[in-house]
């Protein structure tokens, strides 16, 4: 475990095989050894409030999920389940296009936890997070 060697554009195939992620615009920045960065275009459907276009606080946590995920799976070669999710909500995001950062925090043989801050297209950070993977090998007969 942890010697993948994941392209850009393989991270970039992966993201694109979720429908969600395709549509959330995620684009695969750089991607080495547990370390990722990725961007989301901003689209007018990510609103929560049209009036006052706030990002909805879901889109803000799938891409705390999504990012640290791929963190992950620079190591693994793989995307993995998610387990659990904590994100935390710092200011409103700008509208414009999202940065996230994440980097692995454990890899583990089961589960792997990640961390990843979301900033805005001023450079401000909306939201950060941590997610865990269930990164164990399965036979699929469970």
């Amino acid at each position: 475990m942890g010697h993948s060697t994941l392209t850009i554009p393989e991270l970039q195939k992966m993201a694109d095989r979720c429908p969600f992620n395709a549509w959330l615009g995620i684009a695969i920045q750089e991607a080495v050894g547990g370390r990722l960065v990725l961007t989301a275009r901003w689209r007018d459907e990510m609103m929560g409030a049209p009036e006052r276009k706030l990002i909805h606080g879901g889109v803000l946590a799938s891409l705390v999920d999504a990012a640290g995920d791929y963190a992950v799976a620079t190591l693994l070669g793989h995307a993995s389940p998610t387990v659990d999710l904590r994100t935390d909500y710092h200011r409103v995001a700008a509208y414009g296009t999202l940065t996230v950062t994440a980097r692995v925090v454990k890899l583990g043989r089961t589960l792997s936890v990640a961390e990843a801050e979301v900033h805005d297209i001023e450079g401000r950070l909306a939201a950060s997070g941590r997610a865990v993977y269930l990164t164990a090998q399965t036979t699929g007969k469970e």
